[in-house]
């Protein structure tokens, strides 16, 4: 059988005038903008945001915190599984660059930021979903996960990866509104001040799965914590720079998403627990539809199931039980 299925990447710039692609999912953060009427003004004004929250957090020699702004790269993967040039759409991620205007410079930012997948729609909408039907007591399925996480690593140690990116991605999601958050006295100069949770939530178990540690920081100017994955060090492995592309562009997509927790009008104390009924918030100027985007969820789910999934099962499962991390190579 085929041991090493073949990524193709392809790379789209996110701007005001962006289209998503029949192949992206619609739930994804900058596709849910780039819909409707307002399409144009939604995706201005997300990332003037942006920009306007990088130049927050790179204050120095910024007077006029106009100095740098970012641009922003879809990376589409495609993967073929039985080399027949039939590829399915796996993942889709941000990539960050950073103009610097007072140097006329681009510099390269990180790669990951948001994290897409067909897969993982999938695990959560069908198949956790139908193990946990009629049952009375909420659990886990064995191997829940496995078969994304294998891969998700199987392209981070692709070739194709380390021929397109010098470094191993950073995701940057929400906090889960289930855990108790406590702020640690570990402060980083941009990733801010380290919160620690109660416990481990379904998604930092997932996330495991596919390699990724997690740590918890709120940034300077910062309502809440964000949840930072990634693999080797977080706070060496990257530059200040590249990790406020991550964090003024990822906080921007909560603000819209969750603005009850990341645009509140109050910080997050020494123990927090982030509520979306939360009605001390203000709302952004950028339309979403929050209830139409779970619905979309289960569609992509079942749309994974009937064209991935089960035509490729047997494959997929020989593939998985016999795929062995290369540790070393994630570095």
């Amino acid at each position: 059988m085929n041991t090493n299925f073949t990524f193709t990447i392809k790379s789209i710039c996110l701007d005001e005038n962006y289209h998503p692609s029949d192949k992206t999912r619609i739930t994804t953060n900058f596709a849910n903008l780039a819909r409707g009427s307002y399409r144009q003004a939604n995706l201005r004004n997300a990332l003037k945001m942006i920009d306007n929250s990088f130049n927050a957090l790179a204050n120095w020699d910024n007077p006029k915190a106009d100095r740098y702004s970012v641009e922003l790269e879809i990376i589409s993967v495609d993967m073929d599984i039985e080399d027949n040039g039939q590829a399915f759409p796996s993942i889709e991620i941000l990539k960050t660059n950073i103009v610097d205007h007072q140097t006329n410079k681009r510099i390269e930012g990180i790669v990951g930021n948001n994290f897409s997948s067909y897969v993982r729609d999938y695990d959560f909408s069908v198949l956790l979903q139908e193990h946990n039907k009629d049952q009375p007591k909420f659990s886990i399925p064995d191997n829940f996960g496995e078969l994304h996480g294998k891969l998700f690593q199987s392209f981070v140690n692709s070739n194709v990866y380390k021929q397109n990116f010098n470094k191993t991605p950073v995701i940057c999601l929400s906090v889960s509104d289930t855990k108790t958050y406590h702020r640690t006295e570990n402060q980083h100069p941009v990733l801010g001040v380290e919160y620690q949770p109660n416990e481990s939530s379904l998604t930092e178990q997932y996330f495991k799965k596919m390699g990724l540690q997690v740590r918890y920081f709120m940034p300077p100017n910062s309502v809440a914590p964000l949840a930072f994955y990634f693999f080797g060090d977080l706070l060496n492995d990257y530059t200040s720079l590249e990790l406020i592309s991550t964090i003024s562009t990822m906080e921007t997509f909560q603000k819209i998403y969750r603005p009850e927790i990341y645009n509140a009008n109050a910080v997050a104390g020494k123990s927090y627990q982030p509520n979306l009924k939360n009605l001390d918030h203000s709302l952004t100027q950028i339309v979403y539809d929050r209830e139409e985007r779970g619905q979309l969820a289960t569609e992509q789910a079942k749309f994974t199931e009937e064209h991935f999934i089960k035509p490729h099962q047997t494959v997929l499962e020989q593939w998985s039980a016999n795929y062995v991390q290369e540790l070393s190579s994630i570095a």
